[in-house]
């Protein structure tokens, strides 16, 4: 104040500080003329001292409004309330309006020195309004900060060492401000940071700070706060570096916000886009509950375990389940020994009112550990889980409920999904194997056995099938086949392709007339179907080969339509495949099937497969080709069944992708005492020596008995050949399980048994065959036909 010796009370003239704005002061007699004027009053009125000590201080108030003529317009001075402060407009020397916050400080007699013989009364303290106001405001938003923000604010020294603290944080520290100053961030709130670019130590992570001034925002921590160390928490954390006035670096200011809500809800969508990814990845339900398991631990709970209903299970409908009626399918506590067992809940436990109201159940009204979860399907549940952590875990809160149930709801469509694959599996494998030959019978031209594997994979059975045929003449027709596509579609239409080779395969056709009447058949089956294949699954024609061995003359006679070729071992040969001229699949074309003939020694191995099979290493049919080879050259001196089963285990060990069949025969030759043979000529007169030959070589058999029923027979079927064909005539007698008496001619047309009149004398000759023996029939030749007839060997 102009002539008096005090200092004025300002802050920085820069108004990011955070002083009060310049005070100015006046002194003021009783009848309030002004006696002294500050430095500061001067700047912010543009007045000197010398312009206005000495006159009324109202001199200086701005005028009225041009309209305000009332009493308190007309008295100018100020009204000062209980706390004796107001707000007036003063002129600028300017000429403009300020607007000034002023105080009155009234002054006692002996206070304050005379001043041109008078005494002060009053101090008058005024500030600009406006820059009072921002003032206060910030010192609002500062005290705000220190005592009542949600957001922790907290200022660390070198070393992260806790130097203040504001009230939010100081809750967090416990409220014990003292006895935390001076530690360490890590001693305060131990755990871990989140965010992957500063995975530096707190105390080196302040340091950086220090030293370069860069600000840090959004660093993720996680960790425990001393006034709650059980609640694992999430904090979102800012830096930035505190500078003293000189400019020097005097600490880290940390802003913290607890966002463990938003966290948590992360880790929650997270972990349900994870198990939707995972859960189900198999149509097993074992497999399905222990990929709930590992998805959910240890990021949602300590342990999981699952029960499911023992008829879901067995892919049997489900039905309500009670707390007794579970098996224990899952278990990551690490005690495999327990899956698999029967598991029972107590009437009245978490677990059973769980499964009867269909909702998550917690074990404890209050800090719940251990969470109950139905699996539902349909309103009815199929299983439990059980969520489990440990006892210095944070408990499960509804969001974890409400995540246990989406998880519970997941694994129940996919275990029941798991289950109707398996009761349509079942089904399917058991109209397939139903389908198969249950056994192989036992002939005198082959030993055989044989294999049929499944897929392991979702498309379910397939239409894989073989099959070893009786034929006439001590013959044997093999065969293996595979329908395109899997199901119950599948196994049905190889259940009638199969009969229909039996039909056709009874008929003695030839392979090759055999696979073009089955392709005329199945192409008319897809053209009933509408186009739709296999019963509507979707698959089109089917893939097959078909072979005939005859023992007594070493021969073999083949066919294929799309299907890889047998392969072959001689006795003393190299492994190899049969080279048989292509032919279509069954039901795609037109075209015709040929016929190739190999001459087989007796004791090779023929090996019929289907392509899963060779496919089942994943390396492709080559390479499968090759290590079928390589087993059958290794193994060639074993068994049939022994061999299927070294095939088995070193071809389709893991197979998986598509069902396999398999058939191995090793052929027998039919011993040159078995068979009698004979080239007659065509001439009437040669009957009865055919029937006196026959007599004499059934004597050499000790077949006696039979005699007489062959000799009709001979007669009435070399009668037949002489009276119809040209040419010579063969006559062939062979005792194999039954005495077949066969009679070849060179003509092509099929006799046929008829009831003869009375009156007439011929027409009865295949009739009485026909009744004297247990089969006959006719088989056609390229040169002619043979009529051959069975008789049963006497029991023994």
């Amino acid at each position: 104040m102009e002539g008096l010796p005090f200092t004025p009370l300002t802050g920085a003239d820069d108004g990011g500080h955070l002083g009060p704005p310049p005070a100015a002061f006046a002194l003021l007699a009783a009848d309030g003329v002004l006696l002294g004027w500050s430095r500061e009053a001067e700047a912010l009125l543009g007045y000197p001292a010398a312009q206005v000590v000495g006159r009324p201080a109202v001199d200086l108030l701005a005028p009225p409004p041009a309209d305000g003529d009332g009493p308190e317009e007309r008295d100018r001075r100020p009204r000062f309330g209980e706390n004796r402060s107001a707000v007036v407009d003063v002129r600028h020397r300017r000429g403009h309006t300020v607007r000034v916050a002023v105080t009155l400080h009234p002054l006692t007699p002996a206070s304050g020195a005379a001043f041109a013989g008078r005494a002060p009364s009053a101090v008058l303290m005024g500030a600009e309004l406006e820059e009072l106001r921002w003032w206060e405001t910030r010192q609002a938003m500062l005290q705000g900060l220190v005592t009542q923000s949600p957001v922790t604010l907290t200022i660390y020294g070198p070393g992260a060492r806790l130097l203040w603290a504001n009230a939010s944080s100081v809750r967090e520290l416990g409220g014990d401000l003292e006895a935390s100053l001076g530690r360490s961030m890590t001693e305060l709130f131990p755990g871990d940071v989140l965010t992957t670019q500063h995975s530096v130590s707190p105390e080196d992570f302040v340091r950086q700070i220090l030293e370069t001034g860069e600000p840090v925002i959004d660093v993720h921590f996680r960790g425990r706060a001393p006034a709650d160390p059980r609640r694992e928490r999430v904090w979102s954390s800012s830096y930035f570096r505190l500078l003293d006035g000189r400019g020097e670096p005097v600490g880290v200011c940390e802003q913290s916000i607890d966002v463990t809500g938003h966290y948590r809800a992360q880790q929650r969508l997270a972990l349900l886009a994870e198990a939707g990814a995972r859960i189900g990845a198999t149509l097993d339900p074992s497999v399905t509950a222990s990929e709930l398991a590992r998805t959910a631990v240890p990021q949602y709970a300590d342990a999981v375990l699952v029960d499911v209903a023992a008829e879901v299970l067995d892919g049997e409908e489900p039905k309500p389940v009670t707390a007794g009626d579970l098996v224990r399918v899952a278990d990551s506590d690490g005690e495999p020994s327990r899956v698999g067992e029967r598991v029972a809940y107590a009437a009245g436990s978490p677990q059973a009112r769980s499964l009867a109201g269909g909702r998550a159940t917690a074990d404890a009204v209050a800090a719940p550990t251990r969470l109950y979860a139905p699996l539902v399907v349909r309103g009815t549940p199929l299983g439990l889980v059980t969520f489990a952590r440990g006892d210095d875990a944070e408990p499960f809160d509804d969001g974890d409920r409400a995540v246990a149930e989406e998880l519970a709801s997941r694994t129940a469509v996919c275990i029941d999904n798991a289950r109707r694959y398996r009761r349509e599996r079942t089904a399917a494998l058991l109209l397939q194997r139903s389908l198969l030959p249950r056994s192989l019978p036992e002939l005198s031209a082959v030993e055989a056995a044989s294999r049929y594997l499944p897929a392991d994979s979702h498309l379910g059975a397939g239409g894989d099938w073989f099959d070893v045929i009786p034929l006439s003449g001590a013959r044997v027709g093999l065969v293996v086949g595979d329908v395109v596509g899997h199901g119950l579609g599948a196994a049905a239409t190889m259940g009638r392709l199969r009969a229909m080779v039996h039909t056709l395969a009874e008929l003695d056709l030839a392979p090759d007339e055999l696979l073009a009447r089955l392709n005329d058949q199945v192409g008319k089956d897809a053209s009933d179907q509408d186009g739709t294949g296999t019963g509507g699954s979707g698959a089109v024609g089917a893939t097959c080969v078909y072979g005939i061995y005859d023992p007594a003359s070493l021969t073999s006679t083949w066919a294929a339509a799309g299907h890889p070729p047998p392969a072959v071992v001689q006795p003393h040969g190299d492994v190899g495949f049969l080279r048989l001229p292509p032919g279509p699949p069954l039901g795609v074309g037109r075209l015709p099937y040929e016929a190739a003939e190999v001459t087989l020694a007796a004791g090779s191995l023929l090996v019929l497969f289907t392509d899963g099979l060779v496919e089942a290493g994943g390396q492709g049919v080559g390479a499968g080709l090759d290590r079928l080879a390589a087993v059958l050259g290794e193994h060639r001196g074993s068994s049939p069944d022994r061999l299927c089963a070294r095939i088995v285990e070193e071809l389709a060990a893991d197979h998986a992708q598509d069902d396999a069949t398999l058939l191995v025969a090793r052929t027998r030759a039919l011993d040159a005492r078995q068979v009698a043979a004979w080239e007659l000529p065509s001439d009437p007169a040669l009957v009865a020596r055919a029937r006196a030959m026959a007599a004499q070589q059934l004597g050499r058999w000790g077949l006696d008995d039979l005699a007489f029923t062959t000799e009709l027979v001979v007669s009435e079927l070399v009668t037949n050949a002489i009276r119809h064909a040209s040419g010579p005539i063969g006559l062939r007698l062979i005792r194999d399980r039954s005495l077949i008496c066969e009679v070849s001619d060179s003509q092509h047309t099929s006799p046929h048994a008829r009831y003869a009149g009375n009156d007439e004398e011929g027409g009865r000759g295949l009739f009485m065959v026909a009744q004297l023996t247990e089969h006959w029939g006719t088989r056609y030749l390229p040169t002619g036909k043979t009529i051959w007839a069975e008789q049963a060997l006497p029991a023994v």
